[in-house]
């Protein structure tokens, strides 16, 4: 995956996690991950990191999954690329 220019992100930037990272490779979505603004990228990630139970987790990956899949959709509200 190619590096963002995180500089004006004033929210902690989280690691990329070897779950997400494997799924995106799976699912061949890698491209569009990267093409979602920074801001959604880190959002993912960290609403991913929180959750607490394994369950929660990958019912979260499986959002991620699903919106960057179907492209029009981010945390389950209607989105559209600039």
């Amino acid at each position: 995956m190619s590096e963002q220019d995180w500089s004006r992100l004033s929210r902690p930037r989280y690691a990329m996690p070897e779950d997400l990272a494997q799924a995106l490779k799976t699912h061949q979505l890698s491209q569009a991950y990267q093409a979602r603004p920074p801001y959604q990228q880190n959002d993912y990630i960290g609403w991913l990191n929180r959750a607490k139970r394994p369950e929660t987790r990958q019912k979260r990956l499986d959002q991620i999954v699903d919106e960057l899949r179907r492209g029009d959709v981010y945390m389950n509200m209607r989105w559209q690329a600039k």
